[in-house]
């Protein structure tokens, strides 16, 4: 193989890698544009190497193991969090994007690029589309791939049934999925910790700014905050 064809190759692939990992970068994944950017790049060297490097090579043994060895890397992305499965969608794209470097080393450019057009399509507008089905299903409380939220409400303790009742209420009418949700008392006074925590959604950031502002002015509560949770899907 000619070193301008083995540039070319592997350019190809880095450039789709990028591509890939430009929208994971921009919403915080945990593997961004440097990890799909390599993962490309070297699914496209190990097919190059497969097929050119040895007289009779098989490439499809290459193409084979490239999937396995993916495997790895996306079950190390994948997170239990209480109800919550993080990172799905995350190790989906780095198989694809695999795939995508592959299709690159093999020169099926048209392939590659059809290939990486429609991942970053299926990020963009079908995870969207998959996360409103399910707040409309009620299932949003159990996956979720996205950075989250934590509202806390301290209150007293003869309320709380209440503030956890109309919390619960305020974030479902705002369409805001739920992951958890406890009730902490404190040892230092008679009132209790409501805390929630919420998967991210298109606008959710207005949403809990005014359902936190309503709580603020409940005589039954002494203070209240919202904040990115402390486990937040970022590399």
């Amino acid at each position: 193989m000619l070193a301008v064809d083995l540039i070319t190759r592997v350019g190809l692939a880095t450039v789709l890698g990028v591509i890939i990992g430009i929208e994971r970068q921009w919403r915080a994944r945990m593997a961004g544009l440097q990890t799909m950017a390599l993962v490309s790049m070297g699914s496209a060297l190990f097919f190059i190497l497969g097929a050119f490097s040895f007289p009779g090579g098989d490439p499809t043994r290459v193409a084979a193991q490239i999937v396995s060895g993916i495997g790895f890397l996306g079950a190390g992305v994948i997170l239990k969090h209480g109800l919550s499965v993080v990172g799905l969608n995350t190790a989906a794209t780095l198989w694809a994007t695999a795939a995508v470097g592959a299709l690159a080393g093999a020169w099926m450019w048209r392939e590659a690029i059809a290939g990486a057009a429609i991942v970053v399509f299926g990020n963009l507008f079908l995870q969207p589309l998959a996360r409103r089905m399910d707040v409309r299903s009620g299932r949003g409380t159990i996956v979720a791939d996205q950075p989250g939220f934590v509202v806390e409400i301290v209150c007293r303790t003869s309320g709380a049934a209440e503030v956890r009742r109309d919390l619960a209420a305020g974030l479902a009418d705002a369409g805001v999925p739920v992951r958890s949700s406890s009730s902490t008392r404190l040892s230092t006074s008679d009132e209790v910790v409501v805390r929630v925590d919420v998967t991210s959604a298109e606008g959710v950031e207005q949403q809990l700014d005014s359902l936190v502002g309503r709580f603020a002015a409940d005589a039954r509560v002494s203070s209240t905050r919202w904040a990115v949770s402390s486990f937040d899907a970022r590399e």
